[in-house]
């Protein structure tokens, strides 16, 4: 029961980060990557400090600060830069099929690790799933914007990021509580990334934002920032970071869905058939082989 909870948070978290991915792409016009990146984890962490401080919740060790935020910069930092730059290069859906490859690293970089066994019914599920994601994006190619594979490049590459964090971070997460490492991770990278965008003059772009602008500035660090990590963190100390990432396969669904609406990205036949692979590989990967019951021993 644990493990099925764990999925379904999860699923929620990658539900509304597929929904920042679209917000990102409709705010990319007008903000660098890092200017982004700030929106989504300076008022992200914004949220979550006086949650953190109204729960008194366990914070890291203090021997575990340095891993912890180290951790959180490299991927609230360095990896959220990298997925802005991916995003202002190819559009929201392809992006986020890109991202949902991560499954893949996870379970590559958790094996290397020694973390995480892997199973036949891992591996089925998860390839199932990348090669729905591999052939969307080969099939979908000509209607893509062009350049669109530099930025679904970067994305794959950025993933590894992504990966290293969901392995490393369970063993931190236990020793404190998944707010309180979230809290402290998401702080780290949010201080960096203010720095290097206070360095590169990222702010000024803040004095054109309209209105609505602003409320999807606000919507990434609230939802895509503080609300979708909650989530995330709480999906790692329940369930295995496996199967945790194969749920950001659905990421797609939400950041076709929401830039189609915003900005009127087409939703093709071959995203959709490529969604049917990765829902099928998480149904796969996430499920128990039935055991056979004591009377037939």
């Amino acid at each position: 029961m644990g493990e099925w909870l764990g999925v379904a948070i999860a699923l929620a978290s990658s539900s509304i980060g597929g929904t920042a991915a679209a917000i990102t792409r409709y705010l990319v016009a007008c903000a660098d990557p890092v200017m982004l990146a700030i929106l989504r984890w300076g008022i992200g962490f914004l949220c979550l400090l006086p949650c953190a401080l109204l729960l008194r919740v366990r914070w890291p060790q203090w021997s575990d600060w340095p891993a912890v935020m180290t951790l959180g910069i490299c991927f609230f930092g360095l990896f959220f830069i990298l997925y802005n730059i991916a995003v202002s290069y190819t559009t929201a859906a392809r992006a986020s099929l890109a991202l949902a490859t991560l499954p893949l690293h996870t379970m590559v970089v958790g094996a290397i690790l020694g973390v995480e066994r892997l199973t036949m019914r891992k591996i089925t599920g998860v390839g199932i799933a990348v090669l729905g994601v591999a052939a969307a994006l080969a099939v979908g190619l000509a209607q893509s914007p062009p350049g669109s594979w530099r930025g679904e490049l970067i994305m794959t590459g950025a993933v590894f990021c992504m990966a290293f964090y969901n392995v490393l971070s369970r063993p931190l997460m236990q020793r404190s509580s998944a707010l309180g490492f979230l809290t402290v991770g998401m702080g780290a990278g949010a201080a960096v990334l203010m720095l290097v965008g206070l360095a590169k003059g990222s702010f000024a772009a803040l004095a054109h934002f309209t209105t609505a602008q602003w409320i999807a500035g606000i919507y990434l660090g609230a939802g895509g920032g503080a609300l979708a990590f909650i989530f995330w963190v709480m999906a790692l100390a329940r369930a295995t970071p496996t199967r945790v990432a194969n749920t950001m396969t659905v990421n797609p669904i939400a950041a076709t869905l929401l830039a189609a609406l915003l900005i009127g990205e087409p939703i093709t036949p071959n995203l959709l058939i490529g969604l049917v692979a990765v829902f099928a590989g998480i149904w796969i990967a996430t499920s128990q082989p039935k055991r056979l019951s004591s009377s037939v021993r």
